[in-house]
């Protein structure tokens, strides 16, 4: 029952939205993944998706991306991402995903032994580009999530918490945020992201601090195959 993790799958088999475009490392990407991940991971695994999986815009042209996502071998756990417009009420969501398919909200999932908890994120605070009300509203919202889901496991002492976020819990500078201070304090042992897809994934803090190991899974950045994560 082993745990990997990838994000930003970017599927659109329900829509036309080619990858290349983003360069050429994205030619055929939906078949490196298949690959890769069935080479990998066996029925009695989970796979932890940080977001950003479909392009679809409404719940009814997802369905051929979460068929496709069926097929691959384990289960799978979704989280949220920002292109995930398709994602409406999480009753919604979850009444129509096939077998072996879970999604992650105010919530927490258990497997094997571990507590998964998780949220969308957004820019932190010292990010280029946050300097608006909105993105304010929107970090403080998304906080509230992840409290959510951590306070979700109380009770539940002795079993590692995990993480899986959509965006990076900090800037590309590594300072600590609102997120990364919940999670100390949850004692969360591992936060999985993904979101970066220019260079800065170059930058973006990896590794561990204060207790949290911080792994980076954006699909690109991965090499299109599901990273094994190792309590």
């Amino acid at each position: 029952m082993a745990i990997y993790a990838i994000g930003d799958l970017h599927l659109s088999f329900g829509s036309s939205k080619p990858m290349n475009i983003f360069g050429p490392e994205w030619d055929g990407h939906p078949e490196k993944i298949e690959k890769n991940w069935n080479d990998l991971v066996s029925e009695d695994d989970l796979v932890i998706l940080a977001g950003d999986i479909s392009w679809a815009m409404q719940l009814q042209e997802v369905e051929a991306d979460l068929n496709w996502l069926s097929g691959l071998k384990g289960s799978k756990l979704l989280v949220r991402g920002n292109h995930d417009y398709w994602w409406s009420s999480i009753g919604k969501v979850r009444a129509m995903l096939p077998p072996g398919i879970f999604a992650l909200q105010n919530d927490h999932f258990t497997w094997g032994g571990c507590l998964i908890c998780g949220t969308r994120g957004w820019l932190c605070p010292g990010e280029d580009g946050f300097n608006s009300d909105q993105d304010q509203k929107l970090y403080h919202r998304e906080v509230q999530r992840l409290q959510l889901s951590l306070e979700s496991t109380a009770g539940k002492t002795g079993m590692p918490i995990i993480t899986a976020m959509h965006f990076p819990p900090f800037n590309r500078q590594g300072q600590p945020s609102a997120f990364t201070a919940l999670m100390e304090e949850y004692g969360v042992k591992i936060c999985l992201f993904g979101h970066i897809h220019d260079d800065g994934r170059d930058y973006i803090f990896q590794g561990e601090r204060k207790g949290i190991r911080y792994i980076f899974v954006a699909a690109d950045g991965i090499n299109f195959t599901p990273k094994k994560i190792v309590i």
